[in-house]
């Protein structure tokens, strides 16, 4: 499942349970592992020269400056990297007593510039790293370093804040159907089938947003304007029709997870939410704390040149536990079941001409999700076609 792992050390609390978890996966993966300690030195040497003209007036002479100059590079230089090795030495040996192997790398420059081409140089499959640094406020959600890396990492990036075990314990999925979704539960599953945990996929829509939109709409549209907008039918539309037709969609992407880890003899229980994705996933995990929560790094609205999506985002900033971001490789894409395989999807129902006609008359961006709703309640009462009466019947009230 890994092979190179890339685990930033900077001594704090964070770090080290982004290097327990590494360490753990290592031992199962049996990758090897490159813990990497970066320091600013010229930087401190800058903001030095920016100083000297504050300094008091006995150090204003040149040959004072330069020999000033040249005692805090030596300090600084030498000191940081000295400071450095002993981050390293500890990793080290934590790595040699539980048999890891361990490579070993202190660089100069900017914290996340430096990162991402030492993961990059390294062949790092995942990056582990603290959600905080030393630098942590009091009222950070997430250290600048951590954010910049997982937004410019396109391996996957564990983001630690707990101290916790992967092996036999719990670990939810996010799936909403998009690519970035499956390489999430492509590593859940993988990971539960090497630890021996649970993994729980959960898919989360929002049937509120509509709702609210609606209320909105209505203080603002004319009569006249409601009907020429067919405002009532519109509002009974996403009621009826939208609300139920996410439920099975989302139920799909489900099952075609389910599908996956039931092949890898990975036992999967599913839920679909409701609530805004990033919210209702919060609410559970922290419910349900479990050892890791998986998620892709962009969902089914990803913009061009968007490096993470919004849920993403926020997840990263407000979850309590330990957020594994997958980014996507061509092996994800081969064998994405995002649309339903040839063989494995439920063939539709017949239809009438009546009843067909019937659909037309929903508004093209909701017979999709109309088809689906119709279907399965047919599917449901055992009617082997869909005809008007079907129609009334799952819809009763429904103008179309």
């Amino acid at each position: 499942m890994y092979k190179n792992l890339l685990v930033a050390v900077d001594n704090s609390q964070w770090s080290d349970h982004a290097l327990k978890v590494a360490l753990e996966l290592a031992q199962a993966t049996g990758a090897s592992l490159t813990a990497t300690h970066v320091y600013a030195g010229r930087l401190h040497d800058d903001r030095f020269r920016q100083l000297e003209p504050s300094l008091p007036e006995r150090y204003q002479s040149e040959e004072v400056i330069e020999r000033q100059r040249g005692i805090h590079d030596a300090l600084i230089g030498r000191g940081l990297a000295l400071i450095s090795d002993s981050y390293l030495d500890v990793v080290e040996s934590r790595c040699r007593d539980v048999g890891v192997h361990c490579r070993r790398q202190n660089l100069e420059g900017h914290h996340y510039e430096v990162l991402l081409k030492a993961a990059q140089d390294a062949g790092a499959d995942l990056v582990a790293l603290g959600a905080h640094g030393l630098g942590h406020g009091p009222r950070s959600l997430l250290g600048s370093v951590c954010e910049r890396v997982v937004r410019g990492a396109g391996m996957d990036a564990l983001v630690a804040r707990q101290p916790t075990a992967l092996a036999g314990t719990s670990l939810v999925v996010a799936v909403d159907g998009s690519s970035g979704s499956w390489a999430a539960a492509r590593r859940a599953i993988g990971l539960a089938k090497t630890f021996g945990g649970s993994l729980t996929a959960l898919a989360v829509y929002d049937p509120f947003f509509h709702r609210v939109a609606f209320s909105s709409i209505a203080t603002v549209l004319s009569s006249e304007a409601a009907k020429i907008f067919k405002f009532r039918e519109q509002e009974v539309l996403h009621d009826e029709i939208i609300d139920s037709g996410l439920t099975s969609l989302y139920q799909g992407h489900l099952d075609r997870v389910a599908e996956a880890a039931n092949a890898a003899g990975v036992p999967i229980s599913c839920e679909v939410l409701q609530g805004k994705p990033y919210d209702a996933l919060l609410g559970y995990v922290e419910s349900a704390q479990p050892a890791l929560l998986l998620v892709g790094r962009h969902g089914l609205h990803r913009g061009e040149g968007q490096a993470l999506g919004s849920n993403t985002e926020n997840l990263l900033r407000l979850a309590t536990g330990n957020v594994l971001v997958a980014g996507e490789r061509s092996d994800d894409a081969q064998s994405s079941p995002a649309e339903p395989r040839p063989g494995k999807a439920v063939p539709p129902l017949e239809w009438t001409p009546e009843a067909g006609a019937r659909l037309q008359r929903v508004p093209g961006f909701a017979r999709g999700m109309a088809r689906l709703a119709i279907e399965k309640h047919a599917r449901a009462h055992g009617y082997p076609l869909v005809t008007p009466e079907v129609v009334d019947e799952a819809r009763k009230g429904f103008p179309f």
